[in-house]
């Protein structure tokens, strides 16, 4: 019997990844969308960095199943450091759970468990 999660060979897993990643679609409000990321230009000097919490905010509002602007009432008064802690806990929520973002200090696995993966 075949997987439905068996993985296309002709497909390179970076390249996989990426379009899982970015393949993300959500219908957004305009004035949603341009209040989320008007926050995020004010919080960022950088656009592209705004624009990738933009994206992040709404995929954690999607996927949480809680109003954006609820999120963005939550993280409106924190600076750069607590945003990035938030957004991180946020995200480290959604992903696998082999990679995490916002980790400074790896953590050291069990070297009995960590000798049985296989990578």
């Amino acid at each position: 019997m075949g997987s439905v999660n068996v993985a296309n060979p002709k497909l390179d897993t970076t390249v996989r990844v990426i379009d899982e990643f970015y393949g993300f679609q959500v219908d957004a409000d305009a004035n949603e969308y341009d209040a989320v990321n008007s926050f995020f230009r004010a919080s960022f000097n950088n656009k592209s960095a705004a624009d990738s919490f933009t994206s992040a905010l709404f995929r954690i509002a999607d996927e949480t199943k809680t109003p954006v602007l609820a999120l963005l009432d939550q993280i409106r008064d924190q600076d750069q450091i607590q945003l990035t802690a938030t957004m991180s806990y946020y995200l480290n929520g959604l992903r696998s759970y082999t990679t995490l973002l916002g980790i400074n200090q790896p953590v050291v696995p069990n070297f009995y468990t960590a000798r049985n993966v296989r990578s």
